[in-house]
């Protein structure tokens, strides 16, 4: 067991935003678990990112309790510490209020809340024994404003995740918890390349960010980082924008 490298857990690993988190995490030394149900991609992802530093894949559906506690337990058998939770698994049905079933909108807060709910529930006890550990919440620019390109099921959930992120941060804080949230604007994975083929409808989306670009995978790994990093043990509660200045506007 090797107590003088510090674990974090990733969600949804395999994405294009999962996967540069772990990737920047392990260039920082961090062992990482990358956590998916995406098992079809493990070999293939595990063996692109084991060259920089030491990862694990875990099937993990954040929405299941019993898979949070058998994840926790496995990690607490083989490490005995946990440093780093980033609850980044997410969905998006794109549909607007109006078209949007009651079960559409349930299974968005499956995933995007009650992931999150179930990580820092179990996580908590783990962290509070230890006297250290940090939750790393993935929100949205849509978790902070109004975004007319974003469905309200999806802004609703970050919205929920943002307050989620703010509560625990001050209620834990004393046990040296902290909690954060990153408000990444369009993230330029290959998922939103497909859908923003049009040329029109990307200028669109670039126009209404003042750096003039979309975010991409690693700018939000950066965040990611810099809250893992002990320059930001200080830092806790924040929303930290990743948008270009967009929800500045």
């Amino acid at each position: 067991m090797n107590l003088a490298r510090k674990v974090a857990l990733v969600t949804g690993g395999t994405g294009g935003i999962g996967k540069a988190i772990c990737k920047r995490l392990l260039e920082d030394s961090f062992i990482v678990y990358l956590c998916d149900i995406q098992d079809e991609l493990k070999k293939s992802v595990i063996s692109e990112l084991s060259q920089f530093g030491e990862i694990f894949y875990e099937h993990l559906d954040v929405s299941e309790e019993p898979q949070w506690k058998n994840t926790y337990s496995k990690i607490m058998d083989s490490f005995g510490r946990i440093d780093l939770v980033v609850n980044n698994a997410g969905i998006n049905i794109r549909v607007v209020i109006e078209e949007c079933s009651v079960e559409q909108w349930d299974r968005m807060f499956q995933v995007n809340v009650r992931g999150p709910f179930l990580s820092i529930k179990h996580g908590i006890p783990i962290m509070r024994k230890q006297g250290y550990g940090q939750f790393i919440n993935m929100s949205s620019v849509a978790g902070l404003v109004g975004y007319i390109p974003t469905n309200e099921s999806y802004t609703a959930t970050k919205g929920a995740v943002t307050l989620l992120t703010k509560s625990v941060a001050t209620r834990y804080a004393k046990y040296g918890i902290r909690c954060n949230s990153i408000h990444p604007a369009t993230v330029e994975t290959d998922l939103v390349k497909n859908i923003l083929t049009d040329k029109k409808l990307r200028d669109e989306r670039i126009a209404d960010i003042p750096l003039n670009r979309l975010c991409s995978p690693e700018d939000v790994a950066n965040a990611v980082a810099f809250l893992a990093s002990d320059r930001a043990t200080f830092i806790n509660g924040v929303q930290f924008p990743v948008d270009g200045g967009l929800s500045a506007r």
